[in-house]
């Protein structure tokens, strides 16, 4: 028997009414809801389930949003008895995946990650940084134009390795234009502006990063009872100090996606249950490796039909 991974998504997936069937129909899928309300002495939940879509998509929102849907969802699959072997998460849902593992109490993780996406927001002026998606080009040879930019004066990064031919890059207005270019001519297919709110998993992010280890420093981080797999190394922690240290160097560290999914399958898991809005994450691990089987819980409906297929009892 394989072994199974729960992986969560991170920003981009939110949609407004996310979870709202899971609250509706189970009471600690509720409760989430209004621990996410309490702790942030705000109420989010009504911005997930009513909106508008841009007040939820502003990073301080999206955030613990998702985090808070993702565990919502998360309390379905417990309840049924499902139990993963290793867990991970893009950016943001690493959070979902530390909680899932017992690493971090959902309360202070939805904290952690509402002050995360106000130091993200604040640490590059509006409209000096961006992101765009390369598609169709090596990693190394994206690497070394923009090793190459950035020594040019033009600070940019390869910020998400999402799967094989999709990776997106990080930086300046005038760095992600001038690799998006110097990619086109080395052989990309397509580079594609994405509409973010600044230059995540960058160099730029290092202000964000030294903010948040005061937010870190306030939380309780424990090690984790199930490994999780960090972006940052592609490989599975449980220590506590660990844990922290890769959280802060997340911040303006590459998401190492395609290596997490090549490093769960390398230890047994055949089964990857994505838990959280959209099938962003199963999509890119179908590219990574087209023989696992993925099942995406969003809702009580897509959460029974997966466990029939694991058999867990349905809630």
């Amino acid at each position: 028997m394989g072994k199974i991974a729960f992986v969560f998504p991170g920003q981009g997936s939110q949609t407004v009414g996310m979870g709202l069937a899971a609250a509706n129909e189970n009471e600690q899928s509720k409760e989430i809801f209004e621990m996410a309300d309490k702790r942030l002495g705000r109420e989010l939940s009504s911005i997930i389930f009513s909106g508008p879509q841009d007040l939820l998509t502003k990073t301080v929102n999206a955030q613990p949003a998702l985090l808070t849907t993702s565990i919502a969802l998360l309390e379905y699959l417990k309840e049924a008895g499902i139990t993963p072997d290793y867990t991970a998460g893009h950016s943001l849902g690493e959070y979902s995946a530390l909680v899932a593992s017992g690493a971090i109490e959902f309360t202070d993780a939805v904290y952690a990650v509402a002050k995360r996406g106000e130091f993200m927001e604040a640490a590059v002026p509006n409209g000096e940084g961006t992101m765009a998606a390369v598609l169709g080009l090596d990693r190394n040879i994206l690497k070394e134009i923009t090793d190459t930019v950035t020594n040019e004066g033009h600070s940019v990064q390869l910020a998400n390795l999402n799967c094989p031919g999709q990776i997106v890059i990080s930086g300046t207005v005038a760095g992600v234009e001038k690799a998006g270019e110097l990619a086109k001519e080395n052989g990309a297919k397509r580079v594609l502006p994405l509409n973010v709110s600044g230059p995540f998993h960058s160099e730029l992010m290092k202000p964000a990063a030294e903010k948040f280890t005061s937010i870190l420093d306030e939380i309780t981080i424990n090690n984790a009872l199930i490994p999780v797999i960090a972006n940052v190394t592609a490989s599975p922690i449980d220590k506590k100090d660990e844990i922290k240290e890769k959280l802060i160097e997340q911040l303006y560290s590459p998401v190492l996606w395609e290596d997490s999914v090549e490093k769960l399958i390398e230890l047994g898991v055949d089964t990857f249950v994505e838990i959280g809005p959209g099938k962003v994450l199963s999509g890119l691990i179908k590219k990574v490796n087209k023989n696992v089987r993925i099942f995406s819980v969003q809702d009580p409906e897509s959460c029974n039909a997966a466990l029939n297929a694991l058999g867990g009892e349905e809630v």
